[in-house]
C-alpha cells in the first residue's frame, strides 16, 4: 500500500527532485508556508503615504491649556482710545453715534463728553472740532453736537457728503476747557469684552482578541513621530492612538458651537451636546478675513496685502508674524514675491535673508518683509 502525504507531497526511496514531490507555487495543494521553499519575508513596513497625521500646529502655536473645568471664561481688554462712526443728523454740527471702530453697535453707551476735541473724518477730508453738547434735546443720548475750528459748522468743513448717508469717523484726541471752568460730570468705566467656551469630550475604542495578542509579530516600523526599529507590532492599537491625536486637533481646529434650534442640539444644557468653538469659527466670528490673495495677478495681490497691512496698523499687531497657508495660497504668496524681485546683481530683495547670484534656483520664499512687518510662510498640511 502506497503511504501519500496529506499536503499533496509523496515520499519517495531516494532523495531526488519528482514530478511527485516538486513544490508547484501556481498549484492549491502545496501553496502557503508549508512550501518546501518559503518566500523572502520583507520585515519593514512599507510607508506609501508618507507621513499620515496632522497633529502639531496647536502644540507649535502655543495654543494648548490644562484645565479641570467643564467651562472656561476669559476676558479681552477693550480699546484705551475713544473711536466710533456716526451719521449726520438734521443740523449742521449734530452728528449721531451708530458703532465703534470695531463695528460693534454703541449707540447711547458711547464715551464723547461735552469739551471733547475731536477728529471727523470721511473719505476725502478731515476735520477738527468741539463737542459742545451731548443729547442736546434731552431725547437720543447718541446724538453730540461738534463745532468746527476751521470752518463755520463741521458740515462744511467736510464737504457735501457729510450730509449724506456716508458715515463719519470720531476719534477722541483731549479736551478743552475754560480757565476756572467745573470739573468734567462724568468719567468712562474701563471696557472689556468677556468671552466663554465649553469643554467637549472625545472618545475612541480599540480592542484585540486573545488570539491576536499571544501571536508575537516583530516588524521594523517608522512612527509617526519619526521612533524606528523592531516592535512588537500591533498595527490598530498604533492608527488609533494615532488617529485620536489627530481628532483632538481637528476638534479643536474645526469644532463649532450648536445654535438654539439646530437640529436636536443647542442651548445651555450641559447634557446635550452643544459643540464648542474652534479655532476657525472664532476667526470667523470675531477675527479679520480677507480674500485678497488670489493668484491671478500679482501685482493686484500686492495692493491687497497692503490693505490687510493697514488693518495691522489699526490693530496694533506685532512685527513677526506668521503664516500658515495651504498650497495654492503658498504659491500665490511665491508669485508675488517673484514678480517684485529680479533675482540679479543689482536687483532689490524682498526677503528676509539677502538673496545671492551663487544659490541654486529658488521658486519659493520663506519669509519677506513688507512695511515695518516681518512675516515667515509655513505650508499647513491639513488644509491642502
Amino acid at each position: 500500500m502506497a503511504i501519500t502525504s496529506a499536503s499533496g507531497i509523496d515520499a519517495a526511496p531516494r532523495k531526488q527532485t519528482l514530478s511527485s514531490n516538486y513544490v508547484d507555487f501556481t498549484s492549491s495543494n502545496t501553496e502557503g508556508w508549508a512550501q518546501q521553499y518559503l518566500p523572502d519575508l520583507m520585515e519593514k513596513e512599507a510607508e506609501v503615504y508618507g507621513k499620515r497625521t496632522i497633529a502639531g500646529f496647536l502644540a507649535q502655536v502655543g495654543a494648548e491649556e490644562p484645565s479641570a473645568s467643564d467651562r472656561v471664561i476669559w476676558s479681552e481688554q477693550g480699546r484705551l482710545h475713544l473711536a466710533y462712526t456716526a451719521k449726520y443728523k438734521d443740523s449742521n454740527d449734530t452728528y449721531e453715534i451708530e458703532n465703534d471702530i470695531d463695528g460693534n453697535s454703541v449707540g447711547v453707551n458711547h464715551g464723547i463728553r461735552v469739551g471733547d476735541m475731536v477728529i471727523m473724518s470721511i473719505a476725502n477730508a478731515t476735520a477738527k472740532g468741539y463737542v459742545s453738547a451731548v443729547n442736546e434735546d434731552g431725547d437720543n443720548a447718541a446724538e453730540f453736537t461738534v463745532l468746527s475750528y476751521g470752518a463755520a459748522n463741521m458740515a462744511t468743513a467736510l464737504g457735501s457728503t457729510a450730509t449724506t448717508s456716508e458715515l463719519v469717523r470720531v476719534l477722541v484726541i483731549g479736551s478743552e476747557f475754560e480757565k476756572g471752568t467745573n470739573a468734567r460730570s462724568s468719567a468712562n468705566a474701563p471696557q472689556f469684552k468677556s468671552h466663554s467656551n465649553k469643554h467637549i469630550i472625545l472618545k475612541d475604542y480599540y480592542e484585540v482578541s486573545g488570539s491576536d495578542a499571544s501571536q508575537i509579530g516583530w516588524v521594523e516600523i517608522s512612527g509617526e513621530e519619526g521612533q524606528n526599529g523592531y516592535l512588537w507590532y500591533l498595527k490598530a492599537e498604533g492608527d488609533t492612538r494615532a488617529r485620536f491625536s489627530d481628532y483632538l486637533e481637528m476638534t479643536m481646529l474645526e469644532a463649532e458651537k450648536a445654535v438654539d434650534g439646530a437640529g436636536a442640539i443647542g442651548g445651555t444644557d450641559q447634557s446635550t451636546s452643544d459643540g464648542t468653538e474652534g479655532l476657525f469659527a472664532a476667526i470667523t466670528t470675531r477675527g479679520h478675513q480677507s480674500t485678497g490673495i488670489t493668484g491671478v495677478n500679482a501685482a493686484t495681490d500686492l495692493a491687497e496685502f497692503d490693505a490687510i497691512l493697514a488693518v495691522f496698523d489699526q490693530q496694533g499687531a506685532i512685527e513677526e508674524n506668521m503664516f500658515f497657508v495651504d498650497r495654492t495660497t503658498s504659491l500665490a504668496i511665491d508669485d508675488m514675491l517673484a514678480s517684485m524681485n529680479s533675482y540679479g546683481a543689482g536687483g532689490t530683495s524682498y526677503g528676509v535673508f539677502d538673496n545671492s547670484e551663487d544659490m541654486a534656483l529658488n521658486l519659493g520664499f520663506s519669509g519677506f518683509r513688507r512695511g515695518s512687518y516681518d512675516f515667515y510662510k509655513s505650508d499647513f498640511r491639513y488644509l491642502n
